[in-house]
């Protein structure tokens, strides 16, 4: 019988010292030997926000949700080494079939929006929501969530978004209820929401720490109750950032991910999401100047793919997404290693219970957009 079919299942383990000692050429040549070995056995997506040192071997790359969906249709692959954080991970597992097996080259790359949210939060605000709104919320929740909260979403009739059809998804979902609660991402909620013509002052935050809303007027008037969480990356853009960069370069154009504040949001010239920014900058003429704001890694990328236009970062301090990069050449030559030995390391994978209601929210969302 042949090794690969007698896996050893193994979570959470620490990567051995060795790894750190090995040169990036001879871990970009075993990683080279592993993927052609495995062939169409084995799938590696890689998110954005990657490192170029590992996005150099993604089979595709994208968004998490297109990262996750690329991952359903591709049968053939028993093995998918996820290049990206936890939540997007959990949602290829739920997303793929049973014999296919999801791992995480390193289980620290988490994200700390998506941690801001737990369930047992979201359950003591739904009951406090409950009474004081009665059955007239509808939740929703960003796909940068854990696996639990969009399990909590599906039970409760609602249904996941991304920053790309946000907007798709609100106006669904007002169609079903008179108000939303949207998790975790009070940006991205707030966005899109103004968006839609809901003043800022029928939008209320619900702090999950005190379990209190935070509204200044007449509670019955709030129709959209924005989860207290935030990406840690994007929060980082900041209206002076904007004003230090319109006196320094006037004829430069500014675009930035919804999931910053609506300040800055309001101060630039687009927003849109990360396939967005990229195909808008892929659209623009030679020439052209451009100010992004998103994470680092990407916004690099996309500078060294154009270098016919002027591009820098909003923030010219910003780092990387900190998590996000803890997948390494290191960590991904691990994981295909362990494969190689028969053995299954930091498998993703979500109770058949838990993904079966938060697959609710993920096909509520695709039939409507």
């Amino acid at each position: 019988m042949n090794v690969l079919d007698m896996l050893q299942f193994e979570t959470n383990e620490k990567m051995p010292s060795h790894y750190k000692e090995l040169t990036e050429e001879d871990m970009i040549e075993r990683v080279k030997q592993i993927k052609e070995k495995f062939g169409r056995r084995l799938l590696i997506p890689g998110h954005h926000y990657q490192k170029d040192e590992v996005i150099q071997f993604a089979d595709i790359t994208g968004d998490s949700l297109q990262l996750a969906q690329a991952a359903a249709e591709n049968k053939e692959a028993e093995y998918i080494v996820f290049c990206g954080v936890h939540f997007m991970a959990e949602t290829a597992d739920m997303l793929t079939s049973e014999g296919q097996n999801v791992l995480l080259p390193d289980m620290r790359a988490g994200c700390s929006m998506a941690d801001m949210a737990d369930i047992e939060q979201t359950e003591r605000a739904w009951t406090k929501l409950q009474k004081m709104y009665g059955d007239t919320i509808l939740p929703l929740t960003y796909v940068n969530s854990t696996a639990a909260i969009k399990a909590f979403v599906g039970k409760n009739g609602g249904a996941t978004v991304t920053s790309s059809n946000a907007e798709k998804m609100l106006r669904w979902s007002f169609e079903q209820k008179q108000r939303i609660l949207f998790l975790p991402d009070q940006h991205l909620g707030r966005n899109t929401a103004y968006n839609l013509g809901v003043p800022l002052d029928k939008m209320a935050i619900w702090n999950p720490l005190t379990n209190e809303l935070e509204f200044d007027g007449n509670p019955e008037d709030v129709i959209v109750i924005l989860w207290k969480g935030h990406c840690s990356v994007h929060e980082k853009f900041t209206v002076k950032n904007i004003e230090d960069l319109r006196l320094a370069k006037p004829d430069m154009k500014i675009i930035v991910h919804p999931e910053c504040s609506r300040e800055v949001v309001a101060e630039s010239d687009l927003a849109g999401s990360t396939k967005y920014i990229i195909d808008t900058i892929e659209a623009a003429p030679a020439g052209s100047k451009w100010a992004i704001g998103t994470e680092m890694n990407l916004v690099k990328r996309i500078i060294d793919q154009h270098p016919d236009k002027e591009i820098v970062s909003l923030n010219p301090f910003m780092c990387p997404c900190l998590t996000m990069n803890r997948i390494d050449l290191p960590h991904l030559l691990w994981s295909l290693e362990g494969l190689e030995e028969g053995k299954i390391i930091n498998q993703i994978k979500v109770d058949p219970k838990t993904a079966e209601h938060a697959v609710l929210a993920l096909e509520r969302m695709l039939e409507h957009v």
